[in-house]
C-alpha cells in the first residue's frame, strides 16, 4: 500500500515543545499569533514527550497534546506526530533497567540523555508498543495528523547480554554452521576459531577487533536491529492508522555533510513510507566556498531523495545557527532563503526547523529557532523565517512536481563502506565520501542530475555509472553490472575496486572475470602517497594531478587514454576505456584533481549527450540550476551560492514564481538569492 501525505501545500514549521510551556499559557498562546504570521503551517510534537505522555506506568495524559492539535486544525495546519521512544522517562528506566544500553567497554548506562536504549530489550519494545498504541488509538482520526514521526535521529549500538545473544541467533541463521562461520571470518588466522556460539562476543576492546569479518557481520546485525526496532514501533501504527505514512528522521555528518552509516538506510528506506532528513551545514564557515557548500548539500540531498526515487522531506534544520559546532555562526542575510529553497529545488516537499520556540533551559537553549528568548516577533531570523514562509505559498503549484529524471547514477553500497572503512591498509583516513563529492562535482557544475543507487537498484533508466573506490563487491552485482554495460550502458571504475567478496575475504589468483570483461585490465599494485606527495597523469596534451592512491595496472584489450608521468610505474596505463558488449567501461588508476575528472567526464558526457538543453545561459559555476516537473509543467531553479550578484541570460520569456513578473534577456541574480521560472 503506497501512502502518500494528504497535504497538497510546502510543509513549512518544525519542532515543537508545548510540554516545556504548560505552566504559562501565554506563551503557547504567543507562539500561535507567531505561527500564523510567519506563515507556518505545520507542528512536530511529541519527539521526546513520554514522560508527560505517560508520567506515570499505565496512566496518560493526552489533553494538553489534544488542545495543540485543536489549535493547529483552527488554522487548517498540519501535525507530525513522533513516537516518544527516543528518550524514556525516568520511572520506565529505574523499574526496568534492561531497556539501558551498555556501552562497548561492558559499562551500562544509568538513566539520562537521550538514545541511550536497548534496541534488543523485549520490554523496551514492548512498552514503545504501548504508548504508540495509545497514541494512535487517540489520535489517529485527527484531521491534521499527517504524518507518523517514528522515534528521532535513530542511532548507536548496545552490547549488553540480550544483544550479545541477540547477534549470536543472527549469525546462526546467516551462516547455520560454525564451520561456514569460522571459513567465511578466517578464523584459523591468530587461532580464533570458535568450537561454541557461547564463544562468539561482538567486537569491542575488550575481545576482537582485528576480524573483518565479525565487524562486517556486527554493523549489519546492528542495522537490521535497528530495523526491527522500527518495525515494532510501526506496526501498531499501521493496524489502527493504515493511511497515515511513516518517516524517521534520517542523519547526515558535518562539516563533510556525508551519509550517517551507523544503519544500512537502504534497507531502512524500504521500512519507511517518506524518506526525511535532519539539515545542518554550517552556512559561513571560514573553511570552504558557499559554492562548495552548496554543491556538497546538493549531493546529500541527492542522496537521500534516491533512497525511495522520490521527493522527500526536511524534518530539521536551523533558521540560522546551530549550537553543537565548533562555532555557532548565524547565517548571513540571504542564506536561509538560499538553503530553503535549495532544499526544495533538490525536490523536498518541505522545510522544517529544529525548533519553533527556544527552549528556555537545557542543552538545546542556545540553539537556533524561529522564536527566540526574546522579543520573538522583531529579530532578523523571524523575519527571515516569515519571508520563507510567504515564499513557500507562492510555489504552491510546484508542490506536485518532482526532482527530473536522472540518467546518470552513483553508486553507493553500505557493505562496502563498512568494509572499507574497516579495512587495514591503503591508508586511515580512505576519503570515501569525498571521493564521491569530487566525482558529484562535474554533473553539479553542468546541471547534469544524478541519482545514488545501491547494488540492489534498478540501473535500466541509467546511460551512465560511476562506480568508485568499489572494494566490496559480490558476484551478483558484478553479474549486474556486466549485463548493464554490455546492454549500451557506461561505468566508470576506479582504484581499489573488486578486491574483497562480500566476506571481506580477498578475491584470489585474478581479478573477478566480470571486472576484466568491463574494464579490459588487472589492477596489480597500490601505491599509497603521503599527503606532500603526488604523482601526475597526461591526459589530451594535459598533466594533472595524481595523490593518494596510485595503481599499477595491466592492460589486457583496453585501450589506454591516460599515463603516468612519475615514479617507477611512469609510462603505465592511469586511465583506460574498454569496448564491452553495446557498453563501455572506463578505469581511472588513481585519486586525481577535480580538472582531470571533468576533462574526462565531459568527454562522456558528450558521447553519450547528456547535457541538459535548459533555456538559459549562465557564466559561472556559483549559479546552480535544478528542475522540478511533472507531465504538464517544469521549474526552473537559478541560485547564486556566492556573496556577489551573478548574471543569466534567459533564452525564452518566462514567468518568475517568487515576483510573479515576466523576465527576458539578461537578468541580475542578487548574492544568495533564487530565481524560479515556469519553462511551460
Amino acid at each position: 500500500m503506497k501512502r502518500e501525505l494528504k497535504s497538497k501545500v510546502f510543509l513549512h514549521g518544525g519542532d515543537y515543545n508545548p510540554e516545556q510551556w504548560l505552566g504559562e499559557p501565554e506563551i503557547i498562546n504567543e507562539d500561535f499569533a507567531l505561527f500564523k504570521n510567519a506563515a507556518i503551517n505545520t507542528v512536530t510534537v511529541g519527539i521526546f514527550s513520554w514522560a508527560k505522555l505517560e508520567p506515570e506506568e499505565g496512566k496518560y495524559d493526552f489533553a494538553w497534546l489534544d488542545d495543540i492539535f485543536d489549535r493547529v486544525e483552527k488554522m487548517n495546519g498540519y501535525v507530525i506526530l513522533a513516537t516518544p521512544s527516543g528518550a524514556r522517562p525516568a520511572w520506565l528506566a529505574r523499574k526496568y533497567p534492561e531497556v539501558l544500553r551498555t556501552d562497548f567497554n561492558n559499562q551500562k548506562r544509568g538513566f539520562g540523555g537521550r538514545h541511550n536504549h536497548c534496541l534488543t530489550s523485549p520490554i523496551y519494545r514492548k512498552k514503545v508498543r504501548e504508548i504508540n498504541t495509545k497514541l494512535a488509538e487517540h489520535f489517529g482520526k485527527r484531521p491534521s495528523l499527517i504524518l507518523w514521526h517514528i522515534s528521532n535521529e535513530y542511532s548507536g549500538e548496545c552490547y549488553c547480554d540480550l544483544c550479545q545473544q541477540a547477534f549470536r541467533d543472527w549469525l546462526k541463521k546467516k551462516y547455520r554452521t560454525l564451520e561456514r562461520l569460522n571459513h567465511s571470518w578466517w578464523n584459523t588466522f591468530w587461532s580464533h576459531t570458535f568450537s561454541d556460539w557461547n564463544q562468539i562476543h561482538a567486537p569491542s576492546p575488550l575481545s576482537e577487533m582485528g576480524n573483518k569479518g565479525m565487524n562486517l557481520d556486527w554493523k549489519r546485525f546492528v542495522s537490521d536491529q535497528a530495523i526491527s526496532f522500527i518495525d515494532n514501533e510501526v506496526e501498531p501504527l499501521r493496524k489502527i492508522t493504515s493511511e497515515i505514512p511513516v518517516t524517521t528522521n534520517m542523519m547526515a555528518g558535518n562539516p563533510l555533510m556525508d551519509p550517517f552509516t551507523g544503519y544500512n538506510y537502504q534497507e531502512m528506506a524500504k521500512h519507511l513510507d517518506v524518506i526525511s532528513w535532519d539539515s545542518y551545514p554550517l552556512w559561513g564557515n571560514d573553511f570552504q566556498s558557499t559554492e562548495k557548500l552548496g554543491q556538497n548539500v546538493g549531493l546529500i540531498h541527492d542522496f537521500f531523495r534516491s533512497l525511495k526515487h522520490q521527493n522527500f522531506m526536511i524534518m530539521e534544520n536551523t533558521p540560522s545557527r546551530v549550537n553543537w559546532a565548533d562555532i555557532d555562526r548565524a547565517k548571513r542575510p540571504g542564506m536561509h532563503q538560499l538553503a530553503s529553497l535549495q532544499d526544495i529545488a533538490h525536490s523536498s516537499d518541505s522545510v522544517l526547523y529544529f525548533q519553533l520556540r527556544a527552549s528556555r533551559g537545557s542543552a538545546e537553549m542556545f540553539h537556533g529557532a524561529v522564536i527566540e528568548h526574546r522579543h520573538p516577533e522583531k529579530t532578523r531570523v523571524f523575519h527571515d523565517v516569515k519571508d520563507v514562509g510567504h515564499d513557500l505559498e507562492k510555489l504552491e503549484s510546484i508542490y506536485s512536481t518532482s526532482y527530473t529524471k536522472a540518467k546518470v547514477g552513483i553508486v553507493y553500497d553500505y557493505n562496502n563502506i563498512w568494509a572499507l572503512e574497516d579495512a587495514e591498509g591503503y591508508s586511515k583516513d580512505k576519503k570515501i565520501w569525498q571521493t564521491i563529492q569530487s566525482q558529484y562535482q562535474y554533473f553539479y557544475q553542468n546541471d547534469i542530475p544524478v541519482d545514488f543507487v545501491s547494488p540492489n537498484d534498478n540501473f535500466t533508466q541509467y546511460k551512465l555509472l560511476i562506480d568508485p573506490m568499489h572494494f566490496l563487491m559480490t558476484k551478483e552485482y558484478m553479474d549486474k553490472l556486466e549485463s548493464f554495460v554490455k546492454k549500451c550502458g557506461y561505468v566508470v571504475g576506479t582504484y581499489i575496486s573488486g578486491v574483497v567478496d562480500e566476506n571481506g575475504l580477498a578475491y584470489m589468483n585474478e581479478w573477478p572475470k566480470q571486472l576484466q570483461s568491463i574494464y579490459g585490465i588487472e589492477p596489480l599494485e597500490t601505491d599509497s602517497l603521503y599527503p606532500k606527495q603526488s604523482n601526475s597523469i597526461e591526459f589530451a596534451g594535459h598533466r594533472y594531478q595524481a595523490y593518494d592512491f596510485c595503481e599499477t595496472i595491466f592492460k589486457h584489450d583496453a585501450k589506454v587514454l591516460a599515463k603516468y608521468t612519475t615514479d617507477f610505474y611512469s609510462g603505465t596505463p592511469a586511465l583506460t576505456a574498454h569496448k564491452c558488449g553495446e557498453g563501455k567501461g572506463y578505469y581511472i588508476a588513481c585519486r586525481t584533481d577535480t580538472d582531470f575528472l571533468s576533462a574526462i567526464y565531459g568527454q562522456i558526457v558528450k558521447e553519450l549527450d547528456l547535457l541538459p538543453n535548459l533555456p538559459i545561459k549562465k557564466e559561472t559555476t556559483k549559479i546552480s540550476l535544478q528542475v522540478r516537473e511533472n507531465d504538464d509543467e517544469k521549474y526552473l531553479f537559478v541560485q547564486n551560492f556566492s556573496h556577489e550578484q551573478q548574471s543569466i541570460l534567459l533564452k525564452q520569456k518566462m514567468k518568475e514564481m517568487l515576483s510573479d513578473e515576466f523576465e527576458e534577456n539578461k537578468v541580475i541574480v542578487k548574492p544568495y538569492g533564487t530565481k524560479i521560472y515556469q519553462m511551460n
